[in-house]
């Protein structure tokens, strides 16, 4: 899930292909359904993303009551309206009619919130749960932002590698030391860690594939003190989509996607698609598919992004989409880190009964 904020935007407005009183308001590469002739091409709004919760007031004023997603029917969710994929909503709330919304946009203001938006955060299933422990050494997982929101994080040709974008759960596992901690994305991010249970779909997941023995090899290898490999756990009961693989049972599905590693006191870096192929290689981890190398092209990748899943090897259902970075592992002044980005299919986006557990 993307980083949640709400910002000031300049649009561009284009006309809806099946309805005559819609039109579709551009923000970035995201487009919003919105009511003909409420926004001109030029006009400054602010943008709320998906996976947005808003408050009853401001859910009452934009006239959407009960026409979000949510048991409570106050998520942002990606819809298709007569035809047309609407993403985020495009909006002037009273709260900030008068701003100065191209200055607000210059200087990244945030309105979430004065505005009372927050994140919504997924419940966490019983078995993907666990006791934690404050762990202040861990890596944490960092969010991807969508290419949509910042299609500046690349450059038109750029060498880079498209892996695909598996929907289950992301595990944060890092040797520190030798002393092995497991996490989810969402408790990582607090610096928190699960203590060993092996009925954890977490550790069961890091124990059966060998990450901890991995790792330590990783650690050799490169002579560092602190390796993290991040992984996705997926399967039947983790998520809506998967692939062929049961979470349920003592073998969950599991691949990889990142490692980053550091020295005693040292920055953090993270290995480059090479480096990464040569480590999980060699550690025998299973790594996510790679869809496409090659020369950075939008479109391509967007087309590239939707289709059938690759990991099951059988094409079970829809693909969610890819996850782009550059072959160098180069920072980006767009988002502040490194250049990386994540390309989602629509239909992954629109379909009925999706789960989003984190």
């Amino acid at each position: 899930m993307s980083t949640l904020r709400v910002t000031a935007e300049r649009l561009t407005v284009h006309p809806h292909g099946n309805a005559d009183a819609l039109e579709l308001a551009q923000v970035g590469l995201y487009r919003a359904v919105v009511a003909k002739g409420l926004h001109r091409t030029g006009d400054w709004a602010l943008y709320i993303p998906e996976g947005a919760l808003l408050p009853d007031g401001l859910i009452a004023e934009l006239g959407l009551t009960g026409r979000l997603a949510g048991s409570a029917a106050n998520r942002v969710k990606a819809v298709r309206l007569r035809g047309e994929l609407s993403q985020g909503l495009v909006c002037v709330p009273e709260a900030v009619r008068g701003a100065d919304l191209a200055a607000a946009h210059a200087a990244g203001h945030d309105f979430a919130p004065e505005l009372g938006v927050t994140k919504w955060v997924p419940p966490i299933p019983v078995h993907m749960a666990g006791e934690i422990e404050a762990a202040p050494d861990l890596v944490p997982w960092i969010e991807i932002e969508d290419v949509k929101r910042y299609p500046g994080i690349f450059e038109p040709g750029e060498p880079v590698v498209a892996t695909e974008k598996i929907h289950g759960t992301a595990c944060a596992f890092t040797l520190v030391n030798g002393v092995p901690q497991v996490s989810s994305k969402g408790f990582s991010a607090k610096r928190m860690a699960l203590r060993h249970d092996p009925a954890n779909l977490y550790w069961r997941a890091v124990e059966t594939y060998g990450v901890p023995e991995a790792a330590a090899r990783v650690a050799a290898r490169f002579g560092m003190s602190r390796v993290a490999v991040f992984g996705e756990v997926f399967g039947a009961g983790v998520q809506d989509l998967a692939y062929g693989a049961s979470g349920r049972g003592e073998r969950p599905g599991y691949a990889v996607f990142d490692v980053r590693v550091a020295e005693d006191g040292g920055a953090l870096r993270w290995l480059t698609p090479a480096e990464l192929a040569e480590v999980l290689a060699e550690t025998g981890l299973p790594a996510v598919p790679e869809l496409y190398a090659g020369p950075y092209d939008a479109d391509l990748l967007m087309e590239l992004a939707t289709g059938r899943e690759t990991v099951s090897g059988a094409g079970a259902h829809l693909r969610e989409g890819l996850v782009v970075r550059t072959a160098t592992g180069r920072r980006s002044d767009v988002i502040g880190g490194r250049a990386i980005a994540k390309f989602v299919s629509p239909a992954y986006l629109t379909r009925k009964g999706g789960t989003e557990y984190e």
